[in-house]
């Protein structure tokens, strides 16, 4: 899929389009704090060729404040993400007989994992892999994957997933480098101008809308990626910076709302772009 031709617009602009849509994501606070989200795993095989959304389930081996492993994020992230990149693009996702966006749950061992273009991790700073996953994540980026990591804070996360990513892609042949604001993903449908410090909701409102959540060790919000040797990136990363939150939680609080979701929708609509056309 290429990207669309529409006229490439800033952030602002987002907003008012954001809330002339309106929030695709009403209903979705009462399910999050009701803890109601069953993982949901593929068919077999994908009901379309549609866009959906994959979120990668894993084995957690340490713990993260306001982590939740896998889980964290899901599963109201990667739908309100769909409704979004649906209105705002000419793309079409994969949806149920009801018209409720397709959105799966996948493990690295799963057959469906290479029904998916585009996979989303969080709290990957608690990931632990073992030989055969650290095989299976290898093939996939390898063989076109896009895997992209999010909400993991401060150094100790950062240094755990760099050992864990370093088993699938040996930073000698496949290094970590921060993407510049020129690169597609800044740039392919809307500008966005930085990298955005996201946060938890509840950090938000608990620190009087202070961002970083580990303090100095996570001030600086980044987005690094490694690419394969043509400059596809295989693994984006969002360190200090909680993305999906912007997506998760657009509809529990307006000031929250206008602060944060049109960059991290911007970004991830970008994001989207970039893997579905490379």
């Amino acid at each position: 899929m290429t990207a669309p031709s529409a006229r490439r617009f800033r952030v602002t602009s987002l907003l008012a389009l954001l809330l002339v849509a309106g929030s695709a994501a009403t209903a979705s606070a009462q399910y999050f704090r009701e803890g109601n989200f069953p993982a949901r795993w593929p068919p077999p095989s994908m009901p379309d060729r549609d866009f959906a959304f994959c979120k990668l389930a894993y084995t957690s081996v340490r713990y993260e404040e306001l982590g939740m492993g896998w889980r964290t994020d899901y599963p109201y992230a990667g739908i309100n993400l769909m409704f979004r990149f649906s209105e705002l693009t000419t793309a079409s996702i994969s949806t149920d007989r009801r018209g409720e966006p397709n959105h799966w749950v996948v493990t690295l061992t799963d057959r469906e994992l290479f029904n998916c273009p585009f996979v989303m991790a969080a709290d990957v700073g608690t990931i632990g892999l073992n030989g055969e996953e650290v095989t299976r994540l290898r093939d996939y980026l390898l063989k076109g994957g896009f895997l992209w990591v999010d909400d993991f804070w401060g150094s100790r996360a950062w240094e755990h997933w760099t050992s864990e990513i370093a088993r699938v892609l040996p930073p000698a042949e496949y290094p970590i480098y921060d993407v510049p604001l020129e690169h597609p993903v800044f740039r392919t449908l809307s500008f966005v101008e930085k990298v955005p410090q996201i946060t938890a909701i509840q950090f938000w409102g608990w620190n009087g809308g202070n961002t970083s959540e580990r303090g100095a060790d996570s001030a600086e919000a980044h987005l690094r990626a490694i690419t394969d040797e043509d400059g596809r990136i295989l693994v984006l990363m969002s360190h200090n910076t909680d993305v999906a939150d912007a997506w998760e939680r657009e509809g529990e609080d307006p000031r929250f709302f206008e602060r944060f979701s049109p960059d991290g929708y911007g970004l991830g609509i970008n994001v989207l772009l970039y893997a579905m056309s490379h």
